[in-house]
């Protein structure tokens, strides 16, 4: 049986931990940070073999996998959980912190483990979208991200600052800059989200899809905001963001070749964020103990899971499925349950 670490029992920690306990067998789940009610309502909710535990004593236990779900620094964490012999999955979904985790490759791989960055729903689940609809082209030439909603008041205050700020995309000519809040492009999400504007930010979808897909022309993310959104991107969040995030969507499609013919695969998926990430978090940190995610290094989803479809079933068996488009805003068969 594994065990594990909890960093961060928040919104999205503690549906994490929720979900490393229901996925599979575990040893021990020692729960870390967070505020000391926090952290023991979690605990006592969960019950055994969850416990309490102070970071360098749970590091110290030699942990299989830690996952981090909660406040900055990620990067520092995970290389102290590196040093410990732990492999790391992490829910950051800030380019920054993404970047930053990336950047443990090399010492990931000289210690013999794995770093999960962007383990969310976005980037996370659709980075597990976007590797299964490439699958199924013999070449891609492009990937096209984009998504709504938010997973709990943290990743709310993410989604605020990256509407701020410029964001990263892979084009002909490599990296490019492009203005916060420019691109404005209408996404077709599932019911009930619907159609919605999305624009460019600080994501970090490009930055670990690039390293899946090298070959690439062009990779682009953008993210749903109303007006409000853009113009009060660069203030204080207006009023507090909801508790546990409202249903969010994704809509990914990858353009390529089958054969010489071009083709293209449109998927998304539909759910509350906070659920989407935990599960997609504690589904990592499972297939990270068992050896069943391609490494050792640092990478995102589409990167270190070899076989997206058992993945996403995987995922579906939790309640979090995957669909191809059928049509403008509607969704067809279930991509977890049959491929």
């Amino acid at each position: 049986m594994a065990r594990f670490v909890l960093h961060g029992p928040g919104v999205v920690g503690a549906r994490a931990a929720r979900q490393l306990l229901s996925v599979g067998p575990v040893d021990s789940l020692s729960v870390v940070g967070g505020t000391p009610s926090r952290a023991e309502a979690v605990v006592a909710a969960l019950g055994g073999p969850a416990r309490l535990a102070a970071w360098d004593e749970a590091l110290a236990e030699g942990p299989d996998t830690v996952v981090l779900a909660g406040g900055p620094g990620h990067a520092r964490l995970a290389a102290a959980a590196l040093d410990a012999g732990a492999h790391v999955v992490s829910v950051a979904d800030g380019e920054e912190e993404v970047a930053a985790l990336l950047e443990l490759d090399a010492h990931a791989s000289r210690l013999g483990r794995t770093v999960v960055a962007g383990a969310g729903f976005s980037p996370g689940m659709s980075c597990v979208i976007a590797a299964h609809g490439a699958a199924q082209l013999d070449a891609v030439d492009e990937i096209r991200v984009a998504s709504a909603g938010t997973a709990g008041p943290a990743c709310a205050r993410q989604h605020h600052r990256s509407l701020s700020s410029a964001g990263l995309e892979w084009g002909a000519s490599g990296w490019v800059r492009r203005r916060a809040g420019s691109g404005r492009e209408l996404c077709w999400f599932p019911d009930p989200v619907g159609p919605r504007d999305c624009y460019r930010g600080a994501l970090a979808e490009p930055l670990l899809l690039q390293r899946a897909f090298p070959a690439a022309a062009r990779i682009s993310a953008r993210r749903a905001a109303s007006r409000r959104d853009r113009l009060t991107a660069r203030l204080p969040m207006l009023r507090p963001p909801h508790r546990e995030g409202l249903v969010g969507a994704l809509r990914v499609e990858v353009i390529g070749r089958s054969g010489s013919a071009v083709d293209s695969r449109v998927l998304g998926a539909i759910d509350r964020p906070s659920i989407a990430t935990g599960a997609v978090a504690a589904l990592a940190a499972h297939w990270a103990a068992a050896g069943r995610l391609a490494g050792p290094g640092a990478g995102g989803l589409a990167e270190l899971v070899a076989e997206p479809v058992p993945f996403l079933r995987d995922l579906s068996e939790r309640g979090v499925r995957a669909a191809v488009f059928t049509g403008a805003g509607q969704v067809g068969g279930r991509v977890g349950a049959g491929g």
